[in-house]
């Protein structure tokens, strides 16, 4: 294993432990059995290091970006959402700890925002890809796509906070993710694309 991957594994154990607002490079180095100069060799800072966790330690949620066309909206539709409920119930423990002081989340607001990141991607991606369906012509022309997505993202950020909460850390309900898809779908897909298996 590289030292990189190493310092990775370190990194997810240590913030889902304490949090990525108590979790320390110091601390994280350490636990990787390595200097904190060769975790700066390897990562800028500690925001990188905690988007390189979200992005390589946990569950991905995003669409091929060829997906609109592909498949069925439903199937897609799930796939992300499912994603999203694994992602942010992995992610909530680590993340949670940015909100225990309103100096602490400024100065992580910034440094994310300087990695082009924070919590808007999933709801962008989502929309974007609904967006991309409507033209494709998958997608009623006259769905509010921002507020399906909101209504999809926030159902999986629900799901999370409550398997938090509850100490279960798991989606404890298996295909909530095609339940959730199911109350949308009817409004938002011209009936002949619902149950459609296009190839690809």
């Amino acid at each position: 294993m590289s030292t990189r991957e190493r310092i990775l594994d370190a990194a997810a154990r240590v913030m889902r432990e304490q949090g990525v607002a108590h979790a320390t490079t110091k601390e994280i180095a350490r636990a990787a059995g390595c200097s904190e100069a060769l975790l700066y060799r390897h990562f800028a800072d500690k925001q990188g290091l905690f988007m390189a966790v979200l992005e390589e330690r946990l569950p991905g949620f995003a669409l091929p970006d060829d997906a609109a066309g592909t498949g069925t909206v439903e199937a897609n539709l799930v796939r992300m959402v499912s994603g999203l409920l694994d992602f942010y119930v992995d992610s909530f423990p680590i993340s949670a700890s940015i909100f225990s002081s309103s100096t602490l989340l400024a100065r992580h607001r910034e440094a994310i925002a300087a990695h082009g990141a924070g919590p808007q991607v999933p709801l962008l991606r989502l929309q974007a890809y609904l967006e991309a369906e409507m033209k494709a012509g998958r997608v009623r022309p006259d769905v509010d796509v921002e507020a399906v997505a909101r209504l999809l993202v926030g159902a999986a950020l629900h799901q999370a906070f409550l398997a938090a909460f509850w100490g279960g850390g798991a989606v404890d309900e298996p295909g909530l993710g095609k339940r959730l898809v199911a109350q949308v779908l009817p409004a938002l897909t011209p009936q002949s694309c619902q149950t459609d298996r296009s190839p690809g």
